[in-house]
């Protein structure tokens, strides 16, 4: 005999199930037609292989967006579309083929301008070789044409030839050790010892080392020389 919690149990159970669209004969599952795409807002999943997917307003919405876009399942878009190659409308950027153009009309009209302004081009092309990248006697090229062409512009040239006429040395009397202007021979200009016993200094130098030599009367040559001390 059923016990008085069993009673209230199998009542509710009752109660629950008839509010329920399913039951025991009538189970939910992947194949119920609430759970297939068949038109209806409860169903979403395909049926088949070549079935709906979606609820109808799913369905619908997905009708609306196709028909504002212009490409579908018979007209994709891709590399070799229509509107993906440049042919001579906006819509198209890609190249088509090997020497096909590149980029919109407005892209093609732009580089046309660009490349009129440009003084270069692609029968006419800048680089190292090019007369207007050489030192050739004018303002524009100022590259060494050959081993021995001129370096800069013109006006680097001509500032260097003021800078060279100003400069006490140049190329055939260059500066250095033995030259007569950095050996101590006597003049203000040279102050380098020449050979062993050459003197030491300008002349200016020379005179002071002399005039304080005669200062000292008790040490120097000739005369009494400097103790060293040894600790």
């Amino acid at each position: 005999m059923a016990t008085a919690l069993e009673l209230i149990a199998d009542n509710e159970r009752t109660i629950l199930i008839a509010r329920n669209d399913y039951n025991y004969t009538d189970l939910y599952g992947s194949t119920h037609e609430n759970a297939i795409s068949d038109g209806d807002d409860k169903g979403k999943g395909q049926f088949g292989a070549d079935g709906t997917i979606g609820s109808s307003i799913d369905i619908n919405t997905r009708i609306s967006n196709i028909t504002k876009n212009h490409y579908d399942s018979l007209n994709g878009y891709g590399s070799t579309h229509k509107n993906a190659i440049s042919d001579g409308d906006e819509k198209g950027k890609g190249q088509s083929g090997a020497a096909g153009t590149i980029g919109s009309t407005t892209d093609i009209n732009i580089r046309k301008d660009n490349m009129g302004r440009n003084y270069y081009s692609e029968l006419n092309e800048y680089g190292s070789t090019h007369k207007n990248a050489k030192s050739d006697g004018d303002e524009k090229g100022k590259g060494q044409d050959g081993a021995a062409g001129t370096i800069g512009s013109t006006t680097d040239i001509n500032t260097r030839k003021d800078n060279m006429g100003r400069n006490y040395y140049n190329e055939n009397d260059g500066y250095g050790v033995t030259n007569k202007n950095a050996i101590s021979d006597g003049d203000e200009r040279g102050k380098g010892q020449l050979e062993d016993n050459g003197t030491i200094g300008s002349l200016t130098d020379i005179n002071t080392r002399k005039e304080n030599l005669v200062k000292n009367k008790t040490y120097g040559p000739g005369k009494k020389s400097y103790p060293d001390f040894v600790i």
